[in-house]
């Protein structure tokens, strides 16, 4: 008996699930649930631009979106998963608000910005003058003022002209934001308001000049809704389910593979839980989707352990050692798995870059699922197992689920 080996193989298994059961639960509160666990809503956007005959850019609808975040914020709602789709779409999806109707109206809501000569004077310009998120926050002899910037130069010395020596009022949909004075014409295409009190108020000005500086216009294609309670339930019955097949897996496994089948289920764990932890670290957001295809993934896991280890015993029924079986079944299978596993690999990045949504959702798990079991049931299994058989503790055929009579003579 090889000794080393032996207390190296207790030692990977006692640490695995000890940093395991440690860090479960931490895990499982920190990871984001997606709409249709945690309950919210999903919105799917058509943009159209605002000129007439104006062209939709990637840009544009990258600014839109992020100007959508910025209207969510606001709420209260944490990180809403809101981007661009395609050539001329973009999607909302906000888990866990208790404002829904709220917050949808505040979404579709059209912010019109506009400058006036004066307060209620004339308009001499609105948001689609401005460059989209042109409002920054910048500091002269370290106050906070804001400088905007216009799209053409010549506008701004229009508007100045025409507001010279008295006051340009800001508006936001009938609602005065500032009345800055105009003491020179300004050539140019960016200006500044100062005269502010506090960063904060800067700030919020700047927000709001270029919430109003929509680049494009939004109409609601699709909605659809998710109760808090519907969604709750569904985690629960998720979770429940999960557990109950990963037990009748680990004992099916145990009692077919004896020795192998433990080794099977540590790195069923293992995998579980690395992939638990693969979804904290990128700050994914799991959903009913990426469920479906965890489980997929522990289903390509479970047959990479048992494509190896029926590889194993056939060895052995060849009349093989329990070494040379595991060198030869190890070998065999290998090639077996990582061509399903690539395979699997191709179809998952296929569906993530032509797909949406939730397709695009179940593909990166998917990905990420191939790429831990690769690490935990084929390189993290074989490696177990060749410590346990290295120290000669398992010197048996029956602790691999072989009877002796199955064994033929050589």
């Amino acid at each position: 008996m090889n000794g080393k080996r032996f207390i190296a193989f207790v030692l990977i298994v006692i640490l695995a699930l000890g940093t395991i059961g440690a860090t479960s639960s931490f895990l499982m509160n920190k990871i984001k649930l997606g709409l249709d666990l945690k309950g919210g809503f999903e919105i799917l956007y058509t943009a159209k631009p605002i000129i007439a005959g104006g062209v939709i850019t990637k840009q544009a609808l990258n600014e839109t979106a992020n100007s959508l975040k910025k209207r969510v914020d606001p709420t209260g709602t944490m990180e809403p998963d809101i981007s661009p789709e395609g050539k001329d779409r973009i999607r909302a999806r906000i888990a866990g608000v208790a404002n829904a109707e709220e917050v949808r109206a505040n979404l579709v809501k059209p912010f019109y910005l506009n400058f006036k000569k004066g307060l209620n004077g004339e308009i001499l310009m609105d948001g689609s003058d401005f460059v989209p998120n042109g409002a920054k926050v910048q500091y002269d002899n370290s106050q906070p003022i804001v400088s905007i910037k216009l799209k053409k130069a010549s506008k701004m010395k229009e508007v100045t002209t025409a507001a010279l020596n008295g006051t340009m009022a800001i508006y936001m949909d009938d609602q005065l934001l500032s009345n800055p004075s105009v003491h020179t014409v300004i050539d140019s295409d960016s200006a500044v308001i100062n005269g502010f009190s506090s960063l904060a108020e800067v700030q919020s000005l700047v927000d709001k000049i270029n919430l109003g500086a929509l680049p494009l216009k939004l109409e609601e294609k699709y909605t659809q809704s998710v109760g808090a309670s519907l969604g709750k339930q569904s985690l629960q019955d998720t979770v429940v389910a999960g557990l109950i097949a990963l037990v009748i897996i680990i004992v099916g496994m145990i009692g077919f593979y004896r020795v192998p089948g433990f080794i099977a289920s540590v790195t069923l764990i293992t995998y579980t839980w690395m992939l638990l932890l693969v979804f904290y670290l990128l700050n994914a957001t799991l959903t009913l989707p990426g469920i479906a295809a965890f489980v997929l993934g522990v289903g390509m896991a479970v047959d990479a352990n048992i494509i190896t280890y029926e590889r194993i015993k056939e060895e052995m029924r060849s009349g093989k050692s329990i070494l040379s079986s595991l060198r030869a079944g190890s070998k065999t299978s290998f090639k077996t798995i990582i061509d399903a596993h690539v395979t699997t690999l191709i179809a998952g990045a296929v569906l993530y870059f032509i797909g949406t949504g939730s397709i695009q959702g179940f593909a990166l798990t998917l990905i990420f699922s191939i790429l831990v079991s690769l690490v935990s049931n084929v390189f993290l299994s074989r490696l177990l197992l060749q410590l346990l058989v290295k120290s000669g503790v398992v010197n048996k055929p029956g602790y691999f689920g072989v009877k002796e009579e199955e064994i033929s003579a050589l």
